[in-house]
C-alpha cells in the first residue's frame, strides 16, 4: 500500500514540476519572443497578461502539489529531514526560493500589470511585464538547476 501511495506522490511531483518548469520554459523561450516580434505594445501586454493569468492558475497547482507530495515522500516515507540526502536538502531550499518568488509575482507586479493594462498605462505595463519576465528567467534557472540535483544528485 506505501508504495501505491508512493507511486501517486512521485508521479504528482513529477507532472508538477514539468507543468511549471515545462511552461516557464515554454513562455520565456518561445511565447514571449514570438508574440513580442509580431504583435504591437498594447495587444502584445494584453496576450501575456491573459497568458500568465491562465498559467498561474497552473502554477497554483503544481506548487501546492509539489509541496504536498514532496514534505509527504520526506516524512512520510523517509522519515523526515534528517534521512534524505544532501541533493533532497538542496531541492527543497531551491523550491523554498522559487515558491517565494512565484508568490511575489503573483501578488505584486502581476496585480500591478493587469492594472496598468486597464488603464492603458502600457508604458508601465511594459515595465511590470519586464519584471515579471525577468523573475521567471531566473525562476527558471533555479528550476532547471533543481532538476539537475534532484536527477543526478545522488550520483554527484
Amino acid at each position: 500500500m506505501l508504495q501505491n501511495i508512493m507511486a501517486v506522490a512521485t508521479t504528482l511531483h513529477i507532472l508538477s514540476v514539468i507543468v511549471w518548469i515545462g511552461g516557464m520554459f515554454f513562455a520565456h523561450m518561445a511565447l514571449r519572443p514570438v508574440v513580442a516580434n509580431l504583435l504591437e505594445p498594447p495587444i502584445r501586454l494584453q496576450v501575456m497578461a491573459q497568458v500568465l493569468e491562465r498559467f498561474f492558475l497552473w502554477v497554483w497547482i503544481a506548487v501546492i502539489l509539489l509541496w504536498a507530495t514532496g514534505l509527504w515522500i520526506i516524512f512520510g516515507f523517509f522519515d523526515g529531514m534528517a534521512s534524505i540526502r544532501i541533493s533532497v536538502h538542496i531541492m527543497f531550499s531551491l523550491a523554498a526560493i522559487m515558491t517565494a518568488l512565484y508568490i511575489y509575482i503573483f501578488f505584486i507586479p502581476f496585480p500591478n500589470l493587469r492594472l496598468a493594462i486597464s488603464t492603458e498605462n502600457f508604458k508601465q505595463a511594459g515595465q511590470y511585464l519586464a519584471k515579471i519576465r525577468s523573475i521567471i528567467g531566473f525562476n527558471l534557472l533555479l528550476g532547471i538547476i533543481t532538476v539537475i540535483i534532484a536527477t543526478g544528485g545522488r550520483y554527484f
